[in-house]
């Protein structure tokens, strides 16, 4: 099968509802075994079934492939103000985020339900998912692909600034610390000019152990969650090697019936050809016995009139 043509029925089997996914991937590899291509119908069967959730991504990522463009445009604006510290256009970027979420989930929505009237849609993970696209320039590349077969999720957004602190003066006790997380987490230090640098210093050095604190968490909660998807994942793909491996005894055993019961057939029809040609000896059998009857009669009289 060419190529172009093998990603066409891939695109299908990814834009079509997931609950159909096996059949019609278990169809295409037996297509594909029938025609002598088995490059193809090892590709095909190495597919794996999406989750709702990324059926939903994978039909906006390709049927509006215009939105994702739109979304991984914004993701790198973002993390260039996240980089900069550019207050304002952060919160006006990050509002424009929900909004262009909020209309990538609607529009998700509107395809998959017109694809599969009546589905229940994990909306939450959509949105997870297109969340982390925005934060992981990997899972946008990813979503493009329209290929998903779970939905991704993020525990923050995009690059971690470092803080920046700026010290109150006499003069100008209204100033505040610059986190780059917004006025709420800023700190002001209003302290005698001899502590203030001392002051300033302990609390980045807080704020320094604080967030190694937190990145050593997240990574083993990372190390965690890597080796739990790594454990599922084999346990799909042998799941799905035994399902394959069933569904090829299931056709291996309707070949062996059909075979069996095309000669049960052939059989019976010699049954009745025998059966046939039995009664048609029978029939003539007595016929020739009536006969043999008949001579041996005529015989008899011959004789009684001679010895007359």
């Amino acid at each position: 099968m060419p190529s172009s043509a093998t990603d066409d029925l891939i695109r299908r089997l990814y834009e079509s509802p997931p609950e159909g996914f096996v059949a019609a991937r278990t169809a295409a590899v037996n297509d594909a075994r029938k025609a002598g291509d088995r490059d193809t119908a090892k590709r095909l069967a190495a597919l794996k079934k999406p989750t709702v959730a990324a059926w939903v991504v994978n039909l906006l990522a390709l049927r509006r492939p215009e939105l994702i463009e739109e979304l991984v445009e914004l993701s790198g604006a973002l993390r260039e103000a996240q980089r900069g510290l550019k207050g304002d256009q952060l919160r006006e970027l990050t509002a424009q985020r929900r909004q262009v979420v909020s209309a990538l989930v609607s529009s998700a929505r509107q395809l998959a339900q017109a694809e599969e009237p009546g589905i229940k849609l994990p909306l939450g993970e959509v949105e997870a998912t297109l969340s982390a696209a925005l934060a992981e320039p990997d899972v946008a590349a990813q979503v493009r692909t329209g290929r998903l077969i779970r939905s991704a999720t993020y525990a923050g957004f995009g690059e971690v600034p470092r803080p920046r602190l700026r010290l109150v003066t006499d003069s100008d006790d209204t100033d505040e610390a610059e986190t780059g997380e917004g006025d709420a987490d800023a700190e002001v230090i209003e302290l005698p000019n001899a502590a203030r640098e001392k002051a300033a210093n302990a609390v980045a050095e807080r704020r320094r152990r604080e967030r190694e604190q937190r990145k050593r968490e997240l990574r083993r909660e990372l190390g965690a969650a890597e080796a739990a998807e790594q454990r599922a994942d084999k346990q799909v793909e042998r799941a799905e090697s035994a399902e394959r491996d069933a569904e090829h005894l299931v056709e291996d055993l309707d070949a062996e019936l059909a075979e069996l019961e095309r000669r049960r057939t052939e059989a019976q029809a010699d049954v009745a050809r025998r059966k046939l040609a039995r009664r048609t000896a029978e029939r003539e059998a007595a016929a020739a016995r009536r006969r043999v009857g008949d001579v041996q009669a005529a015989i008899e009289d011959l004789e009684g009139d001679d010895s007359d």
